[in-house]
């Protein structure tokens, strides 16, 4: 996704990206999820902000919620209107899919990992979300080697031109 850009504010594009969870998770099933902001989170996420890489999702209370993820705080908005930058933050999404997600996690083992944050072309928030399973050292040793065999083979077919 292409990032945009007016008078130094991002108005659609990535603000955060969760680089770790590819490493560290073997990801199924990905969506979309709205986020409960404040207006000083909101502004400072447009001047990007925002920091994904301690950030987790959790169920709590019938809804997920995105915890541990930092939103520096907004540097023009008064004390009062400050928000507290790791505050817990409530997702928004259909019932049916905080059961589905909420369920995988209880029974099956699984975490719900948050890969982006991000703007859409409505100049919304977004979170892009999946369900993921932790990898063990040799799983990730075997993607290492995928990856670096793609690299090699790729490198190769180019020089063979």
């Amino acid at each position: 996704m292409a990032q945009r850009k007016k008078h130094g504010l991002i108005t659609t594009g990535v603000v955060a990206d969760n680089r770790r969870a590819r490493h560290e998770y073997t990801l199924e099933d990905a969506l979309e999820a709205g986020l409960l902001l404040t207006g000083s989170e909101v502004k400072s996420l447009r001047l990007g902000q925002a920091n994904l890489a301690e950030a987790h999702v959790a169920p709590k209370g019938g809804a997920l919620w995105l915890l541990n993820a930092h939103i520096a705080e907004y540097a023009q908005a008064g004390a009062h209107l400050q928000h507290a930058p790791r505050r817990a933050r409530k997702l928004l999404l259909k019932q049916r899919e905080i059961d589905r997600l909420s369920g995988a996690v209880a029974r099956a083992g699984y975490t719900i990992v948050p890969l982006r944050l991000y703007f859409n072309d409505r100049g919304i928030a977004k979170l892009a979300i999946a369900l993921g399973r932790g990898k063990k050292l040799h799983d990730k040793r075997q993607s290492a080697k995928a990856r670096d065999w793609a690299r090699s083979k790729a490198r190769l077919l180019r020089e063979k031109r």
